[in-house]
């Protein structure tokens, strides 16, 4: 059985993801509790799987999960937030979390996440784009203000700007995403008007400063 500690100052989150992960099969919610008690409960309880509220009234999430990674033994920690460009996920992921879900992931995904924790992968909402994720990671490396920018778009916008980075014309776009011509003109356009640019050339030296052009490079060539 995968133990899993939700920590949430929520009743209703916490009541809600302990229904959810308790009718799985192989995992068992061992507690739910707000952010004071999470350090001593992980103690007594030995949870494999802790699930950290970012944001707490009591105690700040960031400083839980300080707390937790200097354990002897860790759990594994992915935090939870109800925004996926909240600017504490970046310290978090920094921090040693595992991954974050958003608080409306959708229930039927949730235990497979949580197996994947158990398994070692970073886990991420289906909403949060990997290129984000790693925008933030190396951040040091990658300008903040491209990477605020790259984050107002959809996942769907992100790959037209890789796709167009990487020198593809309208057309090619919609073969390789199975999309017709005028689909793809409707994403460029959001692209440009998200980024603030007039031209391809400017998007993609946005893309490149955010970060998304190398990731997408390392994928496709796994």
């Amino acid at each position: 059985m995968i133990r899993v500690l939700v920590v949430d100052d929520e009743a209703l989150v916490r009541m809600g993801f302990s229904h959810i992960l308790n009718a799985a099969d192989d995992i068992e919610v061992v507690g739910a509790v707000q952010g004071g008690e999470a350090v001593p409960t992980v103690r007594e309880l030995r949870p494999d799987v802790v699930l950290l509220d970012i944001r707490m009234p009591d105690v700040d999430g960031l400083t839980v999960l300080a707390d937790l990674r200097g354990l002897q033994d860790p759990p594994v920690v992915a935090v939870l937030t109800t925004f996926d460009t909240d600017e504490y996920v970046a310290t978090a992921l920094r921090s040693g979390a595992a991954g974050f879900l958003l608080k409306d992931t959708d229930p039927e995904q949730l235990p497979a996440l949580v197996r994947a924790l158990t398994d070692g992968g970073p886990v991420l909402s289906s909403k949060v784009t990997r290129t984000v994720v790693n925008g933030y990671l190396d951040a040091d490396t990658r300008e903040p203000s491209a990477v605020r920018l790259a984050a107002r778009l959809t996942e769907r916008e992100r790959t037209v700007l890789v796709l167009m980075a990487e020198g593809l014309a309208n057309n090619d776009i919609g073969d390789r995403l199975h999309l017709s011509t005028g689909t793809v003109k409707g994403h460029v356009s959001a692209v440009f008007g998200k980024l603030q640019v007039s031209s391809r050339v400017q998007a993609a030296l946005i893309a490149e400063r955010a970060g998304l052009l190398a990731p997408a490079e390392d994928e496709e060539a796994g």
